[in-house]
C-alpha cells in the first residue's frame, strides 16, 4: 500500500527533455513524481548524453501505475539503458501498469535500451512503449521480455502478461509489435515460443538492403533469431532461454548497424561493464 495515495502500488512519473547546447547533448527538462529517477548523464564519447533509468523500489508489483515520457529535441543524441533487469513481481491485485512515450524530432537520435524485463510468475503486467519519430529522426531500440526464471525451475505457468511496442512516423502508425500470453499459453504453444522462456525483438531507423543482409549473415548460425524490414524500420526478432544470450545478441547487431545508422562507432553504456 502506497502511504502517499491511499491506493495499492505506487504511480510514478518521469518527464524527461533533452537538447543540444554547443557541444553536447543536455538534459535540460526533469520532472519526476515517485519512484522513478535517472543518473547524472555520462558522456563516453562526446556529444551523446548516456543516461541511466532508476526504479528504486527494485521492483514492478501490483497496481504500480509507471509513467515516462521522454523527448529528444532536434540533433540531441541521447542513449538510454538501465542498471540492472527490471523485475515484475507476483499480483494477486491489480495489474501493473507500465506506459512509455518516445518523441524524437527531426535529426535527432534515440538508443533506447533498457535491460531485460524478469516476469515472475503470477504477475499480472501491461507495458505499452510508443515511439513517435518525425522525418528524419533516427531510432534504435528494442524489449526483451523473460518469463520465470529458467536457471531456478521456475516456469511461467500462472499470470498475465500484455506487451506493445507502437512505432508511428509524422504521426502516422509504422510498426505494432504485440506479445500477449495468458500464463504459458503463448510460451509453450509450437506457434508461439515453442516452450522458450524468452523473447525480444529489436528495431531500427534503416533502410539499407546491404546493411539487411550483413545482419542476416550475422544471424545466420541461429535458427531461433530473424530479421526483416518494414517501412524503413529494421526488425530483429529472436528468442531465447537466457535474457544474457539477448543481450550479447542484441549487442552485436548494434555493433554492426550503429555506425551505418548514427554515423559513429559503437559505445557501450559504462554500466554494463559492472
Amino acid at each position: 500500500m502506497n502511504a502517499l495515495t491511499g491506493r495499492q502500488g505506487w504511480h510514478a512519473e518521469l518527464a524527461l527533455g533533452y537538447q543540444l547546447r554547443g557541444d553536447k547533448t543536455r538534459l535540460v527538462d526533469s520532472k519526476r513524481q515517485g519512484p522513478l529517477a535517472v543518473q547524472r548523464a555520462f558522456y563516453p564519447e562526446g556529444e551523446v548524453c548516456h543516461t541511466y533509468l532508476l526504479h528504486p523500489p527494485g521492483g514492478v508489483v501490483a497496481g504500480d501505475d509507471l509513467n515516462i515520457d521522454l523527448t529528444v529535441s532536434k540533433d540531441a543524441k541521447v542513449l538510454l539503458t538501465t542498471p540492472g533487469a527490471t523485475k515484475f513481481y507476483r499480483s494477486v491485485g491489480p495489474v501493473a501498469e507500465v506506459f512509455q512515450r518516445l518523441e524524437v524530432e527531426c535529426e535527432g537520435s534515440l538508443e533506447w535500451m533498457p535491460l531485460e524485463n524478469i516476469f515472475f510468475p503470477g504477475t499480472q503486467s501491461h507495458i505499452v512503449t510508443e515511439v513517435h519519430l518525425e522525418a528524419g529522426a533516427h531510432f534504435i531500440g528494442w524489449e526483451i521480455n523473460c518469463f520465470g526464471r529458467p536457471s531456478n525451475d521456475e516456469r511461467f505457468e500462472t499470470g498475465r502478461l500484455s506487451s506493445e511496442m507502437r512505432i508511428y512516423r509524422d504521426g502516422e502508425p509504422v510498426l505494432f509489435d504485440r506479445f500477449a500470453t495468458d500464463a504459458s499459453s503463448l510460451i509453450d504453444c509450437p506457434i508461439g515460443l515453442k516452450g522458450t522462456s524468452g523473447y525480444a525483438s529489436m528495431v531500427a531507423t534503416i533502410d539499407d538492403l546491404d546493411l539487411l543482409e550483413q545482419v542476416q549473415e550475422l544471424l545466420a548460425d541461429d535458427p531461433m533469431s530473424g530479421v526483416t524490414q518494414i517501412d524503413g524500420l529494421l526488425v530483429v526478432r529472436t528468442i531465447s532461454e537466457q535474457g544474457q544470450e539477448i543481450i550479447s545478441l542484441f549487442s552485436n547487431v548494434w555493433h554492426l548497424i550503429r555506425p551505418k545508422s548514427l554515423k559513429r562507432e559503437a559505445v557501450p553504456p559504462r554500466i554494463w561493464a559492472t
